[in-house]
């Protein structure tokens, strides 16, 4: 096991002990099921952006974008040029409409366009969402803690888990609001701390990362080929719009935002302010992944124990130790990416600098986390508990089904967390995941709000035919060989794309197929 500092270890407790005392200053505030959910729509815009810029830049980012431009290149930096478009669709339109029907949930109003079956679905899927989200992140915080410290993945994310639920149980939205504010903050400059120090290791310094960039292809934005087979600029660009569009559209987290603002007009300010500073943070990862490609590229003596422990774990069984020498020497990068920035800040980092990258780390990630957590349970008790349960709760009821959920949730993505260790590449499963689960959510969505025509028959089996596509398109990849005829043609990361266009516009074409057959039986008649 490595030996942190004192002073790291100190500086991360202290982090943590401060997040749990803002869950202990916002409990006196909540004495109802409003002020949990809602903070009684007294937050500041510019809170909620620097809120959901946070939740935005969850560990994922923080750890998965250089893992990511480490292995490959900026391909994956197209999702966040798609923001500025969803962002202007969801500013428009999407904020006044949650903000006028006054509903809570995100999913209640499903109920309403098209009956219980929709909002059951939609309901089902988020919380499937959230169990991914959640699950990736601690993921995430377990993988740089590891390296550092040499305790357990799993250990680690129980750790951390408990600190998390602790603050969002006790503090409700308002607590998660304002500590991701103070997180936004930490995990920001704890990411420009990194590129300075990256930099500074690098003869030369940003000219020779550059140099050595542009001579790997680094750079790259993707083919510009209209090729859907693979991860070309087009591809990204299509998955980040329609992933964003419904990360602002019904995705909890978002909708739930924008009830805590004083006014509809600063719930629109926070989503612009979200997008105007995630982009160019999420650069700033790009660009860091790629000098840690340049600082190992001129170092390469450095990296040589994470090639050495990804191939120990691509091994299976005992293998001697010439194996593991020959795995490691035709590893690509992009098969220990995620390994690399975790590796820099054990080997590299200064003592107590150490303690404030890994608290910027935390901060990445329990924003996401508790943000999730807090959504999920007020999804359960809106839609779930009180649909189905208990329909006039009294304020007490309310509030112990909101504690009581919110710790379930947190555990339930703990566990999930603990069951993805061992996976390749952080961002790939969040993002493949994420496609499955919302893409027949936003088709839905998309097909209420635009169509007035579509009806609730015409509506689910227009969803029907998008959950058999979406299923078939994720799994078809296990057909045998001599079936591969079957399989999807399509990315992986297509299938929100497919998924939601085929529910919508199925929607509209049965939807209108019904009024004309409607039309000719009373003319008829």
């Amino acid at each position: 096991m490595n030996n942190m500092p004192l002073l790291d270890i100190i500086i991360i407790l202290i982090y943590l002990a401060a997040m749990v005392l803002v869950g202990f200053y916002f409990l006196r505030k909540n004495k109802n099921a409003e002020q949990f959910t809602k903070a009684s729509g007294k937050i500041p815009g510019w809170a909620i952006g620097l809120s959901i810029y946070a939740t935005f830049l969850s560990s994922n980012t923080f750890l998965g974008v250089p893992g990511k431009a480490f292995g490959s290149n900026w391909n994956a930096f197209v999702f966040s040029i798609s923001m500025p478009f969803a962002a202007w669709i969801a500013s428009k339109y999407f904020v006044p409409f949650y903000r006028k029907s006054g509903n809570i949930s995100a999913y209640e109003h499903f109920e309403k366009r098209f009956g219980a079956w929709a909002r059951t679905y939609t309901v089902i899927c988020f919380l499937l969402t959230q169990l991914a989200r959640i699950g990736s992140v601690f993921f995430g915080i377990a993988l740089s803690l590891q390296a550092l410290t040499g305790y357990s993945m799993s250990t680690i994310m129980i750790v951390v888990g408990i600190c998390i639920i602790v603050y969002t149980v006790m503090g409700g939205i308002e607590a998660v609001i304002w500590t991701e504010v103070v997180q936004a903050i930490i995990k920001t400059l704890g990411a420009l701390l990194i590129l300075y120090l990256l930099l500074r290791g690098i003869p030369g310094g940003i000219t020779t990362m550059i140099e050595i960039g542009k001579n790997n292809h680094k750079f790259s934005l993707g083919s510009l080929s209209p090729n859907f087979t693979e991860s070309t600029f087009w591809v990204i660009l299509f998955y980040g719009f329609f992933i964003n569009l419904n990360n602002f559209g019904i995705d909890q987290n978002y909708v739930q935002r924008y009830h805590t603002a004083t006014s509809a007009k600063e719930a629109k300010r926070s989503v612009w302010l979200c997008v105007f500073l995630y982009v160019p943070a999420s650069l700033l990862f790009f660009i860091i992944g790629t000098s840690l490609f340049a600082f190992y590229h001129v170092h390469p003596e450095l990296i040589e124990s994470v090639r050495q422990q990804a191939a120990i774990e691509k091994l299976t069984g005992s293998a001697s130790a010439r194996d593991i020498a020959s795995l490691a020497a035709n590893l690509k990068p992009d098969d220990y990416g995620d390994k690399v920035l975790p590796h820099f800040m054990v080997t590299q980092l200064p003592s107590g600098v150490t303690g404030l990258i890994i608290s910027a780390i935390l901060s990445a990630a329990m924003s996401t986390i508790s943000s999730g957590m807090n959504a999920s349970a007020t999804v359960f008790t809106e839609d779930i508990y009180k649909r189905y349960f208990h329909r006039t709760p009294n304020e007490k009821q309310k509030l112990r089904t909101l504690y009581i959920s919110t710790i379930v949730f947190g555990l339930m993505g703990l566990s999930t967390g603990i069951a993805m260790i061992g996976v390749k590449s952080l961002l790939d499963i969040w993002w493949t995941l994420s496609g499955i689960f919302a893409g027949g959510m936003l088709g839905l969505f998309l097909l209420g709000i635009i169509s007035k025509r579509a009806t609730g028959h015409a509506a689910l089996t227009a969803t029907i035919i998008g959950v058999v596509v979406i299923l078939w398109m994720t799994f078809s990849a296990n057909i045998p060989a001599r079936y591969a005829f079957l399989r999807n043609p399509l990315h992986q990361n297509m299938i929100i794309v497919i998924g939601t266009l085929i529910i919508f516009l199925m929607g509209l074409l049965l939807s209108a197929g019904k009024r004309k057959v409607s039309t000719t039986v009373i003319n008829e008649n």
